[in-house]
């Protein structure tokens, strides 16, 4: 409503950001239950793979808008 758009492009806004991060969130739920079998180091396993891919993800979703930060 404050770049002048109405109540309808704001709304519709706001279900296209919800749909989007559901999307990521089912994405990123996915990949973990893949890593949950994969075999890799020990080291790797749990909190610090998640970390990896979320980074992964994250430059991936850059790509979305042109990579400008």
């Amino acid at each position: 409503i404050n770049e002048g758009l109405g109540v309808v492009n704001a709304v519709v806004q706001g279900f296209g950001a919800g749909i989007g991060f559901t999307l990521a969130l089912l994405l990123m739920a996915g990949i973990r239950e893949r890593l949950e079998v994969a075999d890799m180091p020990e080291n790797l396993k749990g909190l610090p793979i998640t970390f990896v891919v979320a980074g992964l993800l994250s430059m991936a979703f850059l790509g979305f808008s042109g990579m400008r930060i």
